[in-house]
């Protein structure tokens, strides 16, 4: 009993998963890090910054204020040792041990008890995966020793581009998970399952099961692949190998008739259906031995891409056209990202009606993140970064316009880092395409390797890059980058016809600085700091790492003089530029949504921030939501109404997959809150359709537009706007890649004398969340009030989001939204803040069981 009580202890200390066949030791817990003369204790995922903040050698402020400005970086110039210690019990003949590494940076030299298993000119690159027979080298108590060495300048190593500065370390670390694989006889590799589907019907799909396998033995073997798809559809395939044979085996409808499937459920994208999800359970038997076995979770599901007759490409699930809306994700900047934290944020992804994420490299330091969109329905554009690109952020190599790897090494790396991550990932219903190029293209020789590759691999459809350009290989890519980066008024979206404007599909845009509640900028600036902006290289620093633009507000503060005449404090600087960035996000999406179907997708840029940053994000750096957040949110909903700041009309769109009979209404108030116009309107929305509803009739100075949308009495969704009788006129002549300036603004002064007005607020805890109603009990409208939940520090409660916020209020009106919470959250209190209304801070300390 003592022995097995020994053994099982060893077992979950090492983080044992073990299946029926094959036997997984992950390795995550027990790590010893070791940097000369210095021993660091840490979990896998990590890298070497990570360890030091784990182990205090630096403070989690590390990144506020100019503290990172002035780090040594030296420290990492020479190879880390990462060290595992682990207990295996004794293998039975024919059992092979494989050491599986899913990711590191950027090189290393590995060793099992002191032998060399793989020299660093062979593990380079940190998207390759590695699967290492270790068997020989195995005895009861083991020690493995990863020696990293740091990306040198001209590697394609994991990139943040401009985004933010480089991590210091350079994402030198074991990043994604490492673990033993114990099997018998016959290896079992990169089980997929590919389907097709009837999407004329929709009622059968056909389903392809692919798997490697590897004769481990000296000798020829018979066997058979035996399974199920749920538990309705029975899989067994004889197979022989040769002698070290690896095959690829292939399951169609022909040999297993139950693979073609009556009635299957879909995979559906957020907003258009459920995202259904099959298991796949698959072994290979030997007799009554068994061998090995993979369980893989997949969609039935079926992309394509397309182009319009004006060339723009555009895509198609299940038969349906899908009108992309989505935001640019990265990693935290040391890779400490978690389950949880992957969990809230495609949370709140969904929360804002997305329906896709797009990966500027492949993201991610667990497969938790990709199986979290496939849950949510949340597609994803996964490929290559643009780092590789330009020779300002790879460094010490020529670029050209195919980018900056231009040597045979090179590209066969890339090659091979592509290869490695389809393998892995290509069971995920949400990853629609593959980036072959971000900026630029791959070089023809590169892209048809890239393509040939692939097509023996997966059937996604392959997009050559993100800009606007033109393959000798594949032809146009039918998408746009033309920007911008910086800030453009509502106006913009529907008046630009040649920028980033909403038609087509625009890959990456965005209005520049979005910026984060007053509590996050006072954790990211000092106290001394917060005033002035202009020329504070405290708030320069936290805007983007680009060296030609968008490296300071000047831009922002420059429309907030022009159209609001100027700011007189850090909050007053704060409201104003909520309201910009609340305006302009929403109208970017809105306009895609209105001009449908002259448009086929829109690309925040971006929807999250590896460090604390004042530019690019919908929720900050510490999870808090921006004003942006709640302006996408508003202008995805699946059945709205839409206000055109070109023709001045409100249009009604439905994205969902059936006809929809609503109640349409439009109610416009002046300064004053005197109403100006109403009307309604009963009608049919068909998917994937834009109509317009209503024309504005001519207003004075400025005004407030309420747009609701019914049906059977019931609230389908609103929208809110602030309205200036003249837009925005653009300098088109002078657009850059990331701006186009403005020569005259719209005109907004007239809200700082809109009259006070009182709000009653009402907040208590409910359960897991917080309830809040206020009301306006003045004969004025309370415009533009934003809610903040607060922890007793003063800090925004990280990844709670309102069911709505930044909203206006009319004479007498009353609304009631809710806070999600997560975890223990103690000693709350609530800040209100609106432009005409007193700051209140209201105590919540009681709760409600819901």
């Amino acid at each position: 009993m003592k022995r097995l009580s020994v053994v099982l202890l060893l077992l979950m200390m090492i983080g044992l998963q073990c299946d029926a066949m094959r036997t997984t030791y992950t390795l995550q817990s027990g790590w010893t890090v070791i940097d000369g003369e210095h021993t660091y204790h840490t979990s896998i995922p990590a890298t070497a910054m990570g360890v030091l903040i784990e182990n205090g050698v630096y403070s989690e402020n590390i990144l506020e204020g100019l503290n990172y400005k002035t780090f040594d970086r030296s420290i990492f110039d020479h190879p880390w040792l990462f060290r595992n210690r682990f207990q295996l019990p004794a293998l039975h003949a024919g059992q092979h041990v494989f050491l599986k590494i899913d990711g590191l940076s950027y090189s290393a030299n590995i060793f099992v008890n002191g032998k060399i298993v793989a020299k660093r000119d062979s593990v380079r690159g940190p998207f390759r995966q590695y699967m290492l027979d270790i068997t020989r080298y195995m005895q009861t108590s083991n020690q493995l020793d990863i020696q990293l060495f740091r990306a040198q300048q001209g590697d394609p190593n994991i990139g943040f581009v401009d985004w933010n500065p480089r991590p210091a370390d350079e994402s030198m670390g074991i990043f994604r998970k490492v673990s033993l694989e114990v099997v018998d006889d016959v290896l079992m590799q990169n089980t997929a399952v590919f389907s097709k589907v009837n999407t004329e019907t929709l009622k059968e799909a056909w389903l392809t099961v692919e798997t490697d396998l590897t004769n481990l033995t000296g000798h020829a073997v018979k066997g058979a692949l035996v399974g199920h798809i749920g538990t309705d559809i029975p899989i067994n395939l004889p197979v022989t190998l040769k002698a070290g044979e690896h095959r690829k085996v292939t399951i169609t409808p022909d040999e297993i008739r139950r693979l073609h499937i009556i009635n299957p459920r879909l995979w559906w994208c957020n907003n258009m259906g459920k995202p259904e999800m099959y298991d796949l359970t698959l072994r290979f038997e030997i007799g009554s031995k068994l061998c090995d076995n993979n369980k893989v979770s997949f969609g039935i599901r079926e992309i394509k891409d397309y182009l319009t007759p004006e060339g723009y490409r555009g895509y198609t699930l299940n038969g349906r056209k899908v009108l992309i809306r989505g935001a640019g994700w990265t990693d935290d900047i040391f890779m400490r990202d978690t389950p949880e934290r992957y969990s809230r944020q495609i949370e709140m992804v969904k929360d804002m009606n997305l329906n896709t994420i797009r990966l500027e490299n492949i993201w991610g330091n667990s497969d938790d993140f990709f199986d979290l969109c496939d849950r949510n329905g949340i597609l994803m554009l996964a490929g290559w970064s643009c780092q590789w690109e330009w020779a300002e952020y790879v460094g010490n190599v020529k670029e050209d316009k195919y980018g900056c790897i231009n040597t045979a090494q090179g590209m066969d790396l890339l090659v091979q880092q592509l290869h490695d991550q389809v393998l892995h990932l290509r069971n995920h219903p949400s990853i629609i395409c593959w980036l072959i190029g971000s900026d630029k293209l791959p070089r023809p020789d590169l892209e048809q390797r890239y393509r040939g590759m692939l097509s023996l691999i997966d059937d996604r459809p392959i997009l050559c890059s993100a800009q606007h350009i033109v393959s000798d290989i594949s032809g146009s890519s039918g998408v746009k980058m033309f920007g911008p980066y910086e800030y453009v008024g509502p106006s913009y979206w529907y008046e630009d016809t040649t920028h980033g404007g909403a038609y087509g599909f625009n890959t990456e845009t965005g209005i520049g600085a979005q910026l984060p509640v007053r509590e996050s900028v006072k954790r990211m600036i000092p106290a001394n700091k917060l005033w002035s902006i202009s020329g504070n290289e405290y708030y320069n620093y936290h805007c983007t790492a680009s060296k030609t633009a968008m490296n300071n507000l000047d831009v922002l503060t420059d429309v907030i003089n022009r159209r609001f005449g100027g700011a007189d404090d850090l909050n007053d600087y704060l409201k104003k530029a909520d309201l910009l960035n609340y305006e302009g996000t929403r109208a970017m999406f809105e306009a895609f949504r209105a001009n449908i179907p002259n448009t086929t997708g829109i690309v925040q840029w971006m929807l999250n921030s590896a460090w604390p940053s004042l530019y690019w994000q919908l929720y900050d750096f510490y999870g808090v939501p921006t004003a942006a957040y709640y302006a996408v949110k508003a202008a995805n909903q699946p059945r709205q109404l839409i206000y055109n700041y070109k023709d001045r009309s409100v249009y009604a769109v439905n994205e969902t997959s059936a006809p929809s009979t609503v109640k349409a209404s439009l109610k416009l108030y002046d300064l004053q809150s005197q109403q100006l116009q109403q009307s309604d309107s009963t009608l049919t929305v068909e998917p994937y359709t834009s109509t317009r509803v209503f024309t504005l009739k001519d207003f004075k100075d400025m005004a407030f537009l309420f747009l609701n949308m019914e049906e059977n009495g019931k609230a389908v969704a609103e929208n809110q706007y602030c309205l200036t009788e003249k837009n925005d006129v653009y300098d088109w002549k002078k657009s850059t890649w990331y701006y186009t300036p403005m020569t005259e603004t719209a005109q907004m002064q007239s809200l700082s004398d809109l009259p006070r007005v009182k709000l009653k607020v009402n907040a208590h805890r409910v359960g897991p969340s917080v309830e809040v109603t206020v009301t306006n009990e003045s004969s004025a409208l309370a415009f533009f009030n934003t809610l903040v939940l607060r922890q007793a520090n003063g800090n925004a409660v990280a990844y709670s989001h309102w069911t709505d916020n930044y909203f206006t209020l009319l004479p007498g009106e009353s609304r009631k939204v809710t806070c999600s919470l997560y975890g223990p959250a103690e000693k709350l209190s609530l800040s209100l803040r609106g432009w005409n209304t007193k700051e209140q801070i209201v105590s919540i300390s009681k709760t409600t069981p819901k």
